[in-house]
Order: C-alpha cells, then structure tokens, then sequence
C-alpha cells in the first residue's frame, strides 16, 4: 500500500518571516486560501482559512527573500503536525506546510512553471 501526505494550496502570502540557519535560508509565511460557496439561503459565503508554511531553500524553491505580503503563491508539500505540551499541562497540536515547491502566481491565476 501507498502512503500519500501530499497538499496544494494557492493563495495569498500574510506574515513572512525568513531566517538563515546552519547557512541555508528558511522561510516561515502564512498563506490564505479561499472557499467560496452558496448557504442555505442561497447568500455566497467566503471562507477564509489560513495555513502555516515552511519553506528551505533549494532548487525547486524562488528565492525566498522575494516573499512578500500579498503576493500570490502556489505551494506544494506535505503537512506535518507537531505536539507540544502547553505550560498549563495540556497537549497542543500545530499544523504546518513543509514546502517542497512554490510557483508564482500570474494575474490570470495561473501559475508559472
């Protein structure tokens, strides 16, 4: 049997924080995608969900200093869940991206490969 963990996500770029460690750069963005759909009421609803993006530069990745605020991305990797024990005692879940690749986004929505 074939295990997949494999996600897409095509959005925009919030917060970005990069950093260099142990020489390579890494970068720490958060990225918004968006869901569009009717309720029952027929009204259009936007739902917005954000997602916590790693990405360590390689050749499959831009340069990841060019990462801005509101720049449209389309990130493919693979989730990756940590737990940690908060100060209060309890157990805390985080969820990440790790980024094996980012494309650009054009105007039109498509990206550039």
């Amino acid at each position: 049997m074939e295990y997949i963990n494999r996600i897409e996500l095509q959005g925009r770029v919030g917060t970005v924080r990069t950093n260099t460690v142990n020489g390579s750069m890494v970068a720490n963005f958060s990225i918004a995608t968006e869901n569009l759909y009717k309720n029952r009421e027929g009204s259009g609803v936007s739902e917005t969900t954000w997602h916590n993006v790693v990405a360590w530069s390689s050749k499959d990745m831009p340069d990841l200093s060019g990462i801005t605020v509101g720049m449209p991305l389309h990130v493919i990797g693979r989730m990756r869940t940590t737990k940690y024990t908060s100060a209060d005692g309890t157990d805390k879940y985080f969820y990440e991206v790790l980024a094996q690749k980012i494309l650009p986004v054009t105007d039109d929505g498509s990206n550039r490969q």
